[in-house]
């Protein structure tokens, strides 16, 4: 069995259309449907039943997804396994998004790539579909996230919550909403700040990364939501200001593991990584949340 198909197989049960899974794994949709159509083939049964709302498996398919996680899941091992240098005990592979390595994440690796000499690493940065399926497949053993989905056989372990808050470049403070710039934050932020300024004008600019707003909006005027740890330094060196005016959102960020996996290996990094999140004075849980 081609472990290919395995993977395709994962991705439309976790996306529940075979266009969304060619999207997650940047391959075609005649390309899923034929490797899905091998399995089938191979395994003598029908795997999913499609309709115009998208594929859901069958009772055979549901059957073979463990399974199928089971040969993804053991692949990789073995490809983290095989060919490690004899000083490393295993490696981690971890993905976030580039908001979570950026001032947290990667110090945090810094460090313990000190305090655990004995462990390899590879870093990912992604988005949310991609994260959580790199989890559901094996690809991932930790993934730091903000707006997760719930999934069968995954635990979501809370991280931290973010302060969004709005900050200008106008020199004077304002918030000049002609160059709004428009982060996406979640569904949930979008709804909340539509709600919170209603009548604001339509987004000068929209991103999908709040790293590329903030540095646009350190080169040129405008405002937007960013988290505080990340804008705090630009507003004590007076490139940005605080609209202390404007509402804060909060943004939790979330852990994602699975229920199967090496408790001795990766138990330990998630303590390390919550020692960390302890450790620092982000305000938490204060002002106006909305988001949960």
């Amino acid at each position: 069995m081609n472990i290919e198909h395995a993977r395709t197989f994962l991705a439309v049960s976790d996306t529940g259309s075979f266009v969304a899974a060619a999207n997650l794994l940047h391959i075609t949709q005649s390309t899923v449907s034929a490797r899905i159509r091998a399995l089938e083939q191979l395994l003598g049964t029908r795997l999913f039943t499609r309709s115009k709302a998208g594929a859901v498996p069958t009772h055979d398919g549901e059957r073979f997804m463990s399974h199928a996680g089971q040969m993804v899941r053991a692949l990789e091992q073995a490809q983290r396994e095989i060919g490690l240098p004899r000083r490393f005990a295993a490696r981690i592979n971890i993905g976030a998004r580039i908001g979570l390595w950026e001032a947290f994440l990667t110090p945090w690796l810094a460090d313990i790539s000190v305090t655990r000499p004995d462990l390899s690493f590879r870093a990912k940065i992604g988005f949310e579909p991609d994260l959580m399926q790199g989890i559901v497949d094996g690809r991932l053993d930790i993934a730091a996230m903000y707006t997760p989905q719930r999934r069968p056989n995954l635990e979501l372990l809370p991280l931290f919550t973010e302060r969004l808050v709005m900050v200008t470049s106008d020199p004077g403070g304002d918030m000049v909403p002609k160059a709004y710039i428009h982060v996406d934050w979640g569904q949930e932020f979008s709804d909340q700040f539509t709600a919170s300024f209603t009548g604001f004008p339509s987004p000068f600019l929209s991103v999908n990364i709040g790293w590329l707003g903030l540095q646009y909006l350190i080169q040129s005027q405008g405002c937007g939501y960013f988290p505080k740890r990340l804008v705090d330094r630009h507003v004590r060196n007076g490139t940005l200001r605080l609209v202390s005016s404007a509402p804060v959102f909060d943004l939790p960020a979330w852990l994602l593991i699975r229920e199967e996996r090496d408790v001795e290996v990766i138990d330990p990094i998630i303590a390390e990584l919550c020692s960390t999140r302890r450790s620092k004075t982000w305000p938490e849980k204060r002002g106006r949340r909305h988001v949960d």
